[in-house]
């Protein structure tokens, strides 16, 4: 069941389904996130706000209000 990517755990790798969010949107496929690329969540601060995923090789810290915007789907969303 597809899920925003802040809400998936730590160390999860998930599939980017889809991203919503006008500026947001194109900020996001500007550094590499787009649908259909595999995504690990590699951290997160204590209260959820940033979020560390591997995308491409690299890591990069989403803000939470951005990870809302990304929805993804992986084994352990469901």
């Amino acid at each position: 069941m597809p899920v925003s990517l802040d809400k998936v755990p730590t160390g999860s790798h998930v599939k980017v389904l889809s991203i919503s969010g006008g500026t947001v949107k194109r900020r996001l496929m500007d550094m590499g996130i787009i649908p259909g690329l595999e995504v690990s969540v590699e951290g997160k601060a204590p209260l959820g706000d940033p979020i560390e995923v591997l995308v491409r090789g690299y890591r990069l810290t989403l803000r939470k209000s951005e990870a809302e915007n990304i929805l993804v789907e992986g084994d352990e969303t469901k």
